[in-house]
This record gives C-alpha cells, structure tokens and sequence, in this order.
C-alpha cells in the first residue's frame, strides 16, 4: 500500500523511517481551523482536516490503494491549548507558563485510506504525554528562544533539541511529544491490515 504522510515535519518524517515505514510526504495546504472544545478533539480535528485535504487530492488524481497519514500536535496546560508561537514574545510568554510545572502534549493522527477494490477506511486516534520541566530563568527562556528551535514548535519547545536540558520528566510515549506517537501508529496501521 502506498503512504502518504500529510506533513512536512522533519520530525514526523524521521519517526516513520525509524519504525520503517516507506512513504512519500504530500504536505496538506488547507487552512487549519481549529474545533472542538478539549484538546484531543483539537488535535483529532486537525488532523483529520490534513488527511482529508491529501485524500482528495490523491482520488482526484486517480490515486488507488493508498493511505494518508495526518496529524497534528499541541500543547496544554490547565486546559488552555498552544500551538506554535506566533512570534518570540509569544514564545517566551509560552514558555514561561511551562517552567517548573506540568503540561500535556496531545497529538491527533488521521489515517485516510483506500484498499485496492475501492474499500475505504478511517482510524482516528490520539495520544497524551505528560511533560515536567524545571524552572527556567528568564535569561535561559530567551537564550533558548534565540536560537530559533521553538518558532515552529507547539508550546515553543523541541524535547528532542536543546530544551531537553530543562525536561524533568515525561510520564507516556516520548515520540508523542516530538510529534508523533509512532509505536501506536504501527499497532492502528497493524489493525488497518496494513
């Protein structure tokens, strides 16, 4: 079967390698809206609207037996959502509502797909990773937004990058908080027959 992922995350791209799963990357274009009022709902809504957007595509170009994976990821802390910061006041003010406490990160993954035959199919899921970071002082918080990594992740921080220096201790999937949970992707793939 042929796999799409509907996401130019480098980081999602080196989980699917690592559990070694050959695709191809068809970024979704759409508009994200976010729905929904919990974060999992959140999460599960964007990523639906990712795999959705590719699914289109690909019946549009007469795609057969294939599968899309969306997905997406955020932040919480006490029930208040973040996504990536908009700009690096943003991420300081995201970042120092993180230090010294603990947050969750829930990411949503759509699977879209259609066997050979016409059989279509849909699995929606998602996966929460509970995060404790240290206390950071103000000097670390904008020594770290300095170097750029947070801009283009949820919550303004990579646990897989620098910030790691100031992760405590996480409680679930650690692919989760990168980006993807990979271990449940391949048992949902296994009970797709795939």
């Amino acid at each position: 079967m042929h796999i799409i992922l509907a996401s130019a995350s480098p980081r999602r791209r080196e989980l699917l390698s690592q559990i070694g799963l050959e695709y191809e990357v068809a970024p979704s274009t759409v508009k994200e809206e976010m729905e929904g009022a919990l974060p999992a709902e959140i999460v599960q809504g964007l990523a639906v609207q990712k795999a959705e957007d590719v699914f289109r595509k690909m019946k549009e170009a007469g795609a057969k037996d294939f599968l899309v994976i969306g997905a997406d990821t955020v932040v919480s802390l006490e029930g208040a959502v973040m996504g990536k910061p908009a700009d690096v006041e943003d991420a300081c003010r995201m970042l120092d509502s993180l230090q010294g406490r603990t947050h969750q990160v829930y990411t949503g993954v759509a699977l879209l797909g259609e066997k050979e035959g016409g059989a279509a199919f849909r699995r929606i899921f998602h996966e929460k990773t509970d995060v404790t970071m240290y206390p950071m002082t103000k000097e670390e918080i904008a020594a770290y937004v300095e170097t750029k990594e947070p801009m283009d992740k949820a919550g303004a921080y990579g646990i897989q990058g620098r910030c790691a220096a100031h992760i405590e201790k996480i409680d679930g999937d650690y692919n989760n908080v990168v980006g993807l949970p990979a271990g449940r992707l391949y048992q949902e793939l296994k009970k797709c027959g795939i």
